[in-house]
């Protein structure tokens, strides 16, 4: 069965809703006060990030993480939160491809495969789904039944041009709601021959170009950034810390690249003095990320509990 571990969801709540009215109730009951009130949509995000082609779990005798995760019991969990829940979003920070003899063997068809029968929505790429060159992410697309979304990468010139949008607008319910792509610099992570003319663009000034035709042009009413740029670092590289803090009108920011296993999503304060949400949920498809959002939309309010299900 699966663990289900939420953490810190009074401080998340308090902060999104805004309201100190939050201070007084226990999640049950604010929830239940929450959804008394009229014009209440929920969304359900379910997020993974590098699971790096972990297809079974891993084995019971594994020193970190025995008998834990599974593309199979993965799916359980995400059917068992859609027959409970109406509107539901599934995504993935990148980095799919490579880490076990299946992506040796099918070179990223199966998990292209499974992650369709799963229901992803939206998907970004990490430096080692070009590990067999971008013309394999062009061969094994027909079985990802969901699209990619990457802002910061150029596709002129490559196999990808034409197929690769920045961003996505996806409606769950009454909600919009606008999904953009940041992809790490390629360069030194991965040979050149493999990602060929894709260009690398600096991830700040795009983003925050993005969030703003999502959030005001497209009056999206939640802006969610798919990123692989990693969590934070020691030394000055761009990270999701640092996009966090230099743009706006992004709500969330789901990560990957770092293997970073956070308990619960990290509270940051844009350049417009709002908040915005870091999360990521570590590797091999261990944990499943889960951040439930209620849409006042007589007060523009937003309230938000954030959960960690291991999947074991």
């Amino acid at each position: 069965m699966p663990e289900y571990t939420t953490q810190n969801r009074r401080d998340f709540l308090r902060y999104m809703f805004g309201s100190s009215a939050a201070l007084m109730l226990s999640d049950s009951m604010y929830a239940e006060h929450l959804y008394q009130k009229e014009n209440i949509e929920k969304l359900t995000i379910l997020y993974t990030n590098d699971v790096h082609s972990r297809i079974e779990p891993f084995p019971n005798n594994d020193p970190k993480y025995p008998n834990q995760g599974g593309a199979a019991r993965r799916a359980a969990i995400i059917k068992k939160i859609r027959s409970e829940e109406k509107n539901v979003l599934l995504l993935d920070a990148g980095d799919i491809f490579q880490g076990t003899p299946y992506f040796n063997f099918y070179a990223g068809e199966l998990e292209y495969k499974l992650m369709t029968q799963m229901g992803y929505d939206i998907a970004t790429f990490g430096n080692h789904d070009f590990d067999l060159g971008v013309e394999n992410i062009v061969k094994q697309l027909p079985y990802a039944g969901f699209e990619f979304v990457c802002a910061n990468y150029q596709f002129k010139d490559s196999p990808l041009e034409g197929r690769i949008n920045p961003y996505k607008i996806i409606k769950k319910g009454s909600l919009k709601i606008g999904v953009l792509g940041l992809g790490i610099e390629l360069q030194g992570l991965v040979e050149k021959k493999k990602y060929g003319a894709i260009q690398y663009q600096q991830p700040i000034e795009i983003a925050q170009k993005t969030a703003a035709i999502l959030k005001h042009d497209k009056k999206c009413d939640y802006v969610i950034c798919l990123s692989h740029l990693g969590y934070d670092y020691k030394e000055n590289k761009i990270s999701d810390t640092v996009l966090s803090e230099k743009t706006e009108n992004i709500d969330l920011i789901i990560g990957g690249h770092t293997h970073t296993f956070l308990n619960e999503p990290k509270l940051k304060v844009n350049v417009a003095n709002k908040p915005v949400y870091i999360t990521q949920v570590g590797w091999a498809g261990i944990w499943l990320g889960r951040i439930d959002v209620s849409f006042s939309k007589s007060s523009k309010h937003q309230a938000a509990i954030s959960s960690v299900l291991k999947v074991s």
